[in-house]
């Protein structure tokens, strides 16, 4: 069998430079071709678009060592629509698809393009927010719950609520946390979500603003008068 570096001489032999393209380079483009495709559908889910699980269970691991090195929080959200089972019992399985496929789309137009959303599996989404506190994270979470109650599925006559509820929690590079851990911690957010009575946020709390990171003008002229005074 030819190596790759004998084949690509082979092709640069009978397609020197100037000449059209012959048969070798427009089978290998369209091999390339094919397997960017076959790339995608491995992590893409087939009936929302968004990242597959396996994909986050790959991307999650990555993104909690990039979180420690650069010193950046990552926060996750878990996201599960409401008494989807009765949803699916009353219109049926195919409006089903659409409210998941509905509800993938509202998250596409909420996120940023460098977060990552995935279909976790059956209605639970995650998305994982780089570089965003639990402060951001929590605001990321409400609107996302907001658009999606707000935002009903039409469905012939019919516009049909959806609801969800939402757990978050944050990942900073001082934890103990394995990708595990992490997600454990977030998923008993989300659960406490539901027990609160669904269509709602649930999160660790807020810490309060820390007052060294806000310096009034008196403080500044203060500091450098301090660092002036032996002048």
């Amino acid at each position: 069998m030819e190596s790759p570096a004998s084949s690509s001489h082979v092709a640069s032999l009978s397609c020197p430079l100037g000449d059209t393209s012959c048969q070798f380079l427009q089978e290998l483009s369209t091999l390339r071709q094919e397997v960017d495709v076959l790339k995608e559908q491995v992590r893409t889910d087939a009936l929302t678009g968004l990242y597959n699980f396996r994909f986050f269970s790959d991307a999650l691991p990555l993104e909690m060592e990039r979180a420690s090195r650069s010193f950046q929080p990552l926060s996750l959200i878990v996201l599960d629509i409401d008494h989807f089972k009765g949803f699916n019992d009353r219109w049926g399985h195919e409006v089903g698809n659409r409210a998941l496929s509905h509800v993938a789309q509202l998250i596409g137009l909420t996120i940023r393009k460098l977060d990552f959303a995935c279909r976790f599996g059956g209605e639970e989404f995650v998305i994982l927010l780089p570089n965003t506190d639990l402060r951001q994270a929590m605001n990321v979470a409400e609107r996302l719950r907001e658009i999606i109650a707000n935002t009903p599925l039409l469905h012939e006559q019919d516009s049909i609520t959806i609801t969800a509820s939402l757990g978050v929690d944050e990942y900073r590079g001082n934890h103990s946390d394995s990708p595990e851990s992490f997600l454990e911690r977030v998923d008993a957010w989300l659960y406490q979500a539901k027990h609160a009575g669904r269509n709602c946020v649930n999160g660790p709390v807020i810490p309060s603003a820390d007052v060294g990171t806000t310096v009034t003008i008196e403080e500044k002229d203060a500091l450098f008068g301090a660092f002036g005074s032996g002048d």
